[in-house]
């Protein structure tokens, strides 16, 4: 069995769990770059995710601290859902994908990593950008630097 030496994860394992990180990253306007986050509007907020499934993965995130998608406030939905259209074609016309998937794990029990804050995924594919080394060597490949990603992002909300 091979090992993947990723000692950045370790912080996940050891920051409290009882503090949102989404509510962090939503109350320190001043750290966009640092914590990814790439818009701001005025109900939600996109942030790159830290540990992407493709280049271009990125969350959208409501203000309100809330795990349960269906005690959001109507306009809050509305506006993320308004981001998640912008976001898919920004995806697919900055970024070149040919397919997005999208996605919110509702409750730890659906594979909600943070559980407690609801948020979508944008997930950009192309063809073949699955294969083996995801199965077999349970590693997951990021093509292109993350930098560059969060800054044609920040340009394509923008805009």
């Amino acid at each position: 069995m091979q090992h993947l030496y990723a000692p950045w994860r370790w912080q996940y394992f050891e920051e409290d769990k009882s503090i949102c990180p989404f509510c962090v990253a939503s109350k320190k306007l001043k750290s966009d770059e640092e914590l990814g986050v790439f818009f701001r509007a005025k109900y939600c907020f996109g942030v790159m995710n830290l540990y992407p499934y493709s280049p271009g993965h990125f969350m959208i995130i409501p203000y309100t601290h809330e795990e349960h998608i269906e005690n959001l406030e109507l306009e809050i939905w509305q506006e993320m859902s308004e981001k998640v259209r912008e976001g898919v074609k920004i995806l697919k016309e900055s970024f070149h994908a040919k397919g997005v998937n999208i996605g919110m794990n509702l409750g730890e029990q659906a594979g909600a990593g943070i559980s407690m804050h609801c948020h979508y995924h944008l997930v950009p594919r192309w063809n073949g950008d699955t294969n083996f080394i995801t199965t077999i060597g349970q590693t997951r490949v990021c093509s292109r630097d993350l930098k560059e990603v969060y800054l044609k992002l920040c340009e394509a909300f923008s805009n």
